[in-house]
């Protein structure tokens, strides 16, 4: 049987969208770091609730990216399309877990996680590499999003808050 023919993104598919961070993906140059920017009103959405909501919101958005990912790769036929961005968005909201909302903090946290998912510090260049599907699309972001997380708030505990 003869696989699926590759389709185009659509935006008005509620996968494709959500994928594409809301069409932030399609950028022409660094669709990356432009998707990446629909994390910021996530996170200042998201900020003000209790750390359990936060986290449940964070587990949920992560585990969505799963099949929202992996369901967007399939149809358009490339693994980690670079338009798919939705494991940015949650990439960043990890970096951002438990960081006071300012200015500073929001791009600090945005700097260091753009930072650590293009240089793919180990085991993130490995995981990327040999995890596939939704799950290895997602994971190599929660990675960078994490070693940016540690790094931010070691900053904010160096500077006293």
């Amino acid at each position: 049987m003869k696989p699926p023919e590759p389709v185009p993104f659509r935006l008005c598919n509620p996968v494709h969208c959500l994928a594409l961070g809301f069409g932030t993906g399609l950028a022409p140059r660094a669709p990356g770091t432009v998707g990446t920017l629909v994390g910021i009103p996530l996170y200042l959405l998201l900020q003000p609730l209790p750390v359990g909501i936060y986290l449940a919101v964070l587990v949920a958005g992560f585990l969505l990216g799963i099949h929202v990912c992996q369901r967007t790769a399939a149809d358009v036929g490339v693994h980690d399309h670079p338009a798919i961005v939705w494991d940015e968005v949650i990439g960043y909201l990890v970096t951002m877990t438990l960081v006071p909302a300012s200015a500073l903090n929001v791009v600090a946290g945005f700097v260091l996680f753009r930072f650590f998912d293009v240089l793919k510090p180990p085991p993130i260049r490995a995981v990327d590499r040999r995890v596939h599907g939704g799950f290895g699309i997602m994971f190599d972001d929660v990675l960078a999003g994490l070693y940016a997380a540690l790094c931010l708030q070691l900053l904010l505990w160096s500077l006293g808050g």
